[in-house]
């Protein structure tokens, strides 16, 4: 197997679990001081961002194609982590917002089946605000779904040639 395979697969590998990393390991001991939602906000900015730049290397890369799984290994995971965060902090501040107490792994694991449209109905939205947070990472979903795969295709092709 070449170098440039090997690198291409454990790049994408150790990017996720760095950002598993951070998210287990960011202090989330502070009380709520109702900026919640300007956070969540500037998380999905941040994801915007990020699959800006990565977009912006694809079109530069001598190997677009493993940039563009690159910027996948990235944008995705960031983004699930910034709405696990989110459904972790509302849970942990406001009691009865989900029918079940969420613990990191819980609020990643409620995340990634409403994303993958599983929902296996263990862990439910309860709250009005909790409702809108899953709401808005269901459209969330979407967008990421259409939006920003079909970006980072359009950029490899293009640099692909």
């Amino acid at each position: 197997m070449s170098r440039g395979v090997i690198a291409a697969v454990v790049r994408p590998v150790t990017t996720v679990g760095v950002l598993l990393l951070v998210y287990y390991r960011l202090p989330m001991d502070q009380p709520e001081n109702g900026h919640a939602v300007l956070r969540l906000v500037s998380g999905l900015l941040l994801v915007v961002a990020v699959l800006w730049w990565q977009v912006r290397l694809i079109a530069r890369s001598s190997r677009p194609r493993w940039q563009g799984v690159q910027a996948l290994a990235l944008v995705l995971p960031l983004f699930l982590l910034m709405f696990a965060n989110a459904c972790f902090l509302l849970a942990r501040h406001q009691p009865g917002s989900f029918n079940a107490d969420l613990s990191r792994t819980d609020a990643l694991y409620f995340v990634v089946t409403v994303f993958a449209t599983v929902g296996f109905g263990d862990v439910v939205p309860v709250s009005p605000l909790a409702r809108v947070i899953v709401t808005v990472q269901m459209i969330g979903d979407l967008l990421v779904l259409g939006v920003a795969l079909k970006v980072i295709l359009v950029a490899v092709r293009r640099r692909s040639g």
